[in-house]
């Protein structure tokens, strides 16, 4: 009796603080005049979301998928095309990082990086650095441009040493980088080009799917990707670099477990190179699989997202929106706005605080990595020494964009940034 006395209690509390905490957002309302959702609506979706199902079955995750010969196999993605030799292999997104030490193969080579992007290839040179496998290599970084702060392709042309190895092209927000003037670059320097395309599915370039081509090319399926499997991610490329890939993600091993394991296989096995584990499992490619169905329905509605915020946020003429070059198809995985220097009042530090206050969310894509504190300390860099990348990085935030975003969700978007726009106009 006690017990269930003791649950009943609990419970209440809990429902006393939720009412509390509603009740305080109401007042705060109420006290300003200004206009606060009742739910938080976060910048990118929660993978096991307790939301009701939409239309679209975002929040929906059945696994059902048919092992093949034991080993499910995200295959088949990208069909080939005249001149292409594609394969794909199943990958942590550490397999980012591995293709670019793969590029580099040797003491002091060099590989050009974007500074505006995620820190996972720069840091796995450090690692590798700090296990004397790869010593000595730093990758020298190329400012962003309008109107994506993708890599300049002449500011990596600049960077180009005797001792560069590969370009690293950042495909940011899902919008393609100028892969024909990079590839020429490449060519020019018999250079490898990779691409980083964590948020690129399904994005295409001149009506190629970004992907598709015979270069390294890195995808993500974290959980607010386009596609997800919680974790893991794929590359893409020349079947020799595929299984390449395949031997270093299982210790370097030339039979995976099923070539040992099953009937047809054989125990005997060899470690033919340095390696870690760095396999994606069934379970997580099971969902991957239930995610591919859904691809072509999530990307059309975040299409439809986009051009919602642009009617809505191009009148304001206080923002530099995101638009798509010629020949490119963006993936759309942000919608990153820009605030225009001197159109309001307050900073864009202050723009984010207000937003969340009204229970929108933000995220910042992204702070330069040269401008981390590992990074300075580690190679001098300064804040300065890449101003482009920097002042964009000042003045950028990025909005609620995922296919679980109803309209409602969408209008209160863009009605809380309109209020702070009319509230803070110069």
């Amino acid at each position: 009796m006690m017990f269930a006395v003791g649950i009943a209690l609990f419970a209440l509390a809990i429902l006393v603080s939720v009412a509390m905490h509603e009740c305080g957002h109401m007042w705060v309302a109420r006290a300003t005049g200004m206009k606060v959702r009742r739910y938080f609506v976060g910048f990118g979706p929660t993978l096991w979301s307790t939301r009701r199902p939409n239309k679209l079955g975002y929040t929906e995750y059945g696994v059902k998928a048919v092992p093949l010969g034991g080993y499910i196999r995200m295959i088949g993605m990208f069909p080939p095309r005249p001149g292409d030799a594609p394969g794909t292999v199943r990958a942590s997104t550490a397999q980012r990082a591995r293709i670019v030490l793969l590029a580099a193969d040797g003491v002091g080579n060099q590989v050009i990086a974007d500074t505006v992007g995620e820190t996972a290839c720069i840091f796995l040179g450090g690692l590798y650095r700090a296990e004397q496998v790869i010593a000595d290599r730093i990758l020298r970084l190329a400012n962003g441009k309008l109107p994506w702060p993708y890599i300049d392709p002449e500011k990596a042309r600049e960077a180009i040493t005797d001792r560069t190895r590969a370009i690293l092209a950042v495909h940011y927000g899902g919008h393609p980088c100028d892969m024909d003037v990079l590839q020429a670059i490449c060519d020019e320097h018999d250079l490898l080009l990779i691409e980083d395309a964590a948020h690129a599915m399904p994005a295409t370039y001149k009506g190629r799917l970004i992907g598709s081509g015979s270069n390294p090319v890195a995808f993500s399926f974290y959980a607010t990707k386009n596609l997800t499997t919680a974790e893991g991610g794929m590359l893409t490329g020349s079947p020799d670099l595929i299984e390449t890939g395949v031997v270093t993600s299982l210790h370097g091993m030339d039979r995976d477990a099923w070539k040992r394991n099953s009937k047809a296989g054989s125990w005997r096995y060899d470690i033919v190179t340095p390696g870690f584990k760095y396999n994606m499992t069934d379970i997580q490619a099971a969902i991957g699989l239930h995610q591919l169905r859904k691809l072509k329905t999530m990307y059309a509605r975040r299409r439809e997202i986009v051009e919602l915020y642009n009617a809505a946020f191009a009148p304001l003429g206080v923002f530099d929106l995101p638009v798509e070059r010629e020949g490119c198809l963006s993936a759309w995985h942000l919608y990153p706005i820009r605030l225009k220097d001197g159109a309001l009042k307050i900073s864009r530090d202050e723009f984010i605080e207000e937003l969340r206050a009204r229970n929108i969310g933000t995220s910042v894509h992204f702070i330069p990595i040269h401008t981390f504190t590992y990074y300075r300390d580690k190679y001098g860099f300064e804040p300065g020494d890449f101003p482009i990348a920097l002042r964009e990085s000042e003045r950028v935030l990025t909005i609620p964009m995922h296919p679980g975003l109803g309209d409602g969700d969408v209008g209160d978007v863009v009605e809380s940034l309109t209020e702070i726009v009319k509230l803070s106009r110069v």
